[in-house]
């Protein structure tokens, strides 16, 4: 009688899984990015991962889902890091620390998917893509009230009965996409340099809503200075 062959090892089969997953992930977005969303169809993903459409669509719903994929991964992590801010921390000083320390270490949270690169430029596919955009709003604007209802919790607030987490963040969201937009409109590409500006930007966040303007420009230079975003580093 032939031996039975033996079980493979459940850990395997879920360690495959992962990896034919990250496969597909990183050959939707570098697709998107080479050839343009709506021009990439699952089929041409499938493809490039060597697997059938029928096994794209047991890890993903729609390529929508996949294009946010590493974007899941970023707020994912900043969100385990905004639990883990000491409690002494107010709440926007968590919410920056949280933020900057993601920046620091977002390779981390991309793991070994694809470099972060591709998740930079994967932010601006989408973007510039139409079809994305107003997903990516609405999924912004959910992860907005999650972060809300953790700094709630934090803090021992009703949510529902204290606007101030909701205001703060929705303040902190605003500061984050304006850093975002001015660093994809400037020479340097890099990791850091998107991280500098925001540690800048949301340096002045504090200033910019409760001080008097009227003293000059002064306010805006600190945020610009490299020295003022160096110290906001050595806090982390």
């Amino acid at each position: 009688m032939a031996a039975e062959p033996m079980a493979e090892p459940t850990g395997l089969r879920e360690r495959k899984k992962q990896l034919t997953r990250d496969a597909l992930v990183r050959a939707s977005l570098e697709l998107f990015i080479s050839q343009g969303y709506e021009q990439t169809t699952v089929d041409e993903i499938a493809d490039v991962v060597d697997v059938s459409q029928r096994t794209f669509f047991r890890y993903f719903t729609s390529k929508e889902e996949v294009a946010f994929a590493l974007q899941d991964l970023v707020s994912n992590r900043f969100c385990a890091l905004l639990k883990e801010r000491p409690a002494h921390e107010v709440p926007f000083e968590a919410l920056r620390n949280a933020v900057l320390l993601g920046w620091d270490h977002i390779d981390e949270a991309l793991g070994q998917i694809a470099p972060v690169e591709i998740h930079f430029q994967t932010c601006l596919m989408i973007e510039s893509t139409p079809a994305l955009l107003a997903a990516h709003l609405r999924r912004s604007t959910e992860m907005e009230e999650q972060v809300a209802r953790l700094i709630a919790a934090r803090e021992g607030l009703d949510v529902d009965a204290d606007p101030r987490p909701r205001t703060l963040v929705a303040a902190f969201s605003a500061v984050m996409r304006v850093a975002g937009q001015l660093w994809s409109r400037g020479d340097d590409p890099s990791k850091d340099a998107l991280r500098d500006l925001t540690a800048g930007y949301l340096l002045q966040l504090g200033p910019a809503l409760a001080q008097d303007w009227h003293g000059g420009h002064g306010s805006n230079e600190t945020a610009l200075d490299g020295e003022a975003v160096e110290a906001v580093s050595s806090e982390q």
